[in-house]
């Protein structure tokens, strides 16, 4: 029996594996206080919805600004004195709250200068990051991976990507009820482990947002039902590993006015790069 089992808990335990390294980065959601977090994958769905005339979108991907890093390398380790007891630790791997940075590639429109669609694509995404999910992102790196065929007006629509699926729960409990009662929480989920993380220090719940909600703002609702449906009280993180279109819908470009400029406070890190030649 031992041995027939075996299998089925090794296929089990690559599944688990596959979805986490699946979710990417777990990403800080607003300041230290905030107690939430997103996948790198759910961000980064919701940041191709941002369009701009001229631009296609590659490869993108979400960390640590530079001075974020600096910054962690300095900080004290996590529990030191002075540590704020109603601030929840961090999911597993997760980034420790602080500015981010985005890195991208683009195709870019031949009958624009390429200055030009960098800048409006990066205010894009700065806006979206902060006005759809709330990320504090400071640094944005661009690279040109090549030039799009003139006439080509298909070329500059972004291919719908979404995130990756994701093992939903079922709310049993006060806390998932509570959660899963939250205006814009799709459904509960289970990636690192169950919908519900007890600890004795606090409690970490996993929820999949609505794509009509700012994440932030639900994470904060979430947190606030939770901790009123609880005894103890205690800190309440919470995770967003999903964020969903409704049925029906696809993930449509949304955009912004064109600019000329990075945002004032948002560092341009470098020169966009061009297409190797």
């Amino acid at each position: 029996m031992t041995t027939e089992q075996s299998p089925q808990r090794a296929d089990g335990w690559t599944a688990a594996v596959r979805q986490r390294l699946g979710l990417g980065r777990l990403l800080p959601l607003g300041g230290a206080v905030e107690g939430a977090w997103i996948a790198e994958t759910a961000a980064a769905s919701v940041l191709r919805g941002a369009s701009v005339p001229g631009a296609v979108l590659g490869t993108l991907r979400i960390g640590p600004a530079t001075a974020a890093v600096d910054t962690a390398a300095r900080a004290e380790p996590a529990g030191a004195a002075g540590a704020d007891p109603a601030v929840p630790p961090a999911p597993p791997s997760a980034l420790p709250p602080g500015p981010l940075r985005i890195e991208a590639e683009f195709r870019a429109a031949g009958d624009r200068p390429l200055p030009d669609a960098a800048a409006a694509l990066r205010a894009a995404l700065v806006t979206a990051a902060a006005a759809r999910l709330g990320l504090e992102v400071a640094e944005v790196d661009l690279r040109v991976t090549a030039l799009l065929d003139d006439g080509a007006p298909d070329q500059v629509t972004a291919p719908p990507s979404g995130s990756p699926s994701v093992p939903v729960a079922k709310a049993e409990g006060p806390a998932a009820v509570a959660a899963a009662a939250v205006p814009g929480v799709v459904s509960l989920t289970r990636v690192l482990g169950s919908a519900v993380h007890t600890a004795e220090d606090h409690i970490r719940i996993e929820v999949a947002t609505a794509a009509d909600h700012r994440v932030l703002d639900v994470a904060r609702s979430v947190r606030t039902a939770v901790s009123a449906a609880t005894a103890d009280r205690l800190p309440v993180a919470v995770l967003v590993t999903d964020v969903v279109e409704a049925p029906g819908e696809a993930r449509s470009g949304w955009s912004v006015p064109d600019v000329a400029a990075p945002p004032v406070g948002i560092r341009r890190t470098g020169r966009t790069r061009g297409p190797s030649r």
